[in-house]
């Protein structure tokens, strides 16, 4: 079975970006062309489109269907960036592909925010690793495990076993922010630096590859579990319109639940894991302005 990676197809999500920028951008009738909005945050819109890098801590990840019921603990797993290619990172169509961040805000007060977000990120099982099994797996379901296993040292290969959210693992989360102004350069304050300390929590969408027992599946879709993270990061706002953030997160995922076989409920993995990211992201802000 060949099991390489194989080029993931940007579904109709880019469609929906594209029309959110679009009405955003051009829908603001404060954006351009209009009095210089204050130097005040409150009230403002923002938008923000970007990319991540993440790293994953090591796991035990238990996995269940007809005929088995093991855990690998130990498990390690890394993200999947895109390469840099013009073709996609500045083709409208194929977007989505790399490891992205998508969120819209908005400013109840100076320095405080509420927006919701949607992060892209992968999470891929290494290949040729050693884990630390547990469990049961019937004779004749896996050629190469089968029996039980009570904390035996194996080496994995993805040609037999293998896991991963790499379409992806989607990080739907709101986040509080609060925003400290450091300092502002330059006449009319072209330049505004702040720095940027939130809170979030959503919940995840999976969509899963999995391999095992001489059965492939790809792109098993599902809302898996939940997760909760930290983050701190500095804006440069510039022009009071555009700015430029790049921020580290820090969090937690509990996947409680993700289906492994499209046609099988019962077939399902389990885990919690640790991830640090870094993100640098491109936005710009607005105000609505009262029509009379």
């Amino acid at each position: 079975m060949n099991i390489k990676q194989y080029e993931r197809k940007a579904p109709v999500r880019y469609k929906v970006v594209i029309l959110l920028i679009v009405t955003l951008f051009f829908g603001s009738p404060s954006l351009f062309g209009q009095k210089r909005a204050p130097q005040t945050n409150k009230g403002n819109f923002y938008f923000y489109w970007g990319y991540n890098r993440t790293a994953y801590t090591n796991s035990s990840l238990r996995c269940v269907g007809q005929g088995y019921d093991f855990t690998m603990k130990n498990l390690s797993a890394s993200d999947n960036p895109e390469r840099f290619n013009p073709n996609v990172y500045f083709n409208p169509k194929k977007l989505t592909i790399p490891q992205f961040n998508i969120r819209l805000g908005y400013f109840f007060k100076d320095n405080w925010s509420l927006s919701l977000g949607y992060d892209h990120m992968k999470y891929i099982m290494d290949n040729d690793q050693l884990i630390v099994l547990y469990g049961h797996i019937d004779q004749g379901i896996s050629d190469q495990w089968s029996g039980d296993y009570s904390g035996e040292t194996m080496k994995t290969n993805n040609k037999f076993i293998h896991y991963e959210n790499s379409d992806g693992l989607n990080y739907m989360r709101v986040e509080l922010s609060r925003y400290h102004h450091l300092t502002s350069i330059g006449k009319n304050e072209w330049l505004r630096i702040s720095t940027q300390l939130s809170l979030s929590s959503g919940f995840i969408l999976s969509f899963n590859d999995f391999n095992f027992g001489n059965q492939f599946d790809r792109r098993t879709v599902s809302i898996s579990g939940y997760g909760a993270s930290l983050s701190g990061g500095v804006r440069l706002n510039f022009f009071n319109h555009f700015f430029l953030q790049v921020n580290a997160v820090g969090g937690v995922i509990h996947q409680t639940k993700v289906k492994t076989r499209p046609n099988d409920n019962s077939s399902y993995a389990k885990q919690v894991f640790g991830f640090v990211a870094s993100e640098t992201v491109f936005g710009f802000s607005w105000k609505f302005e009262r029509l009379i």
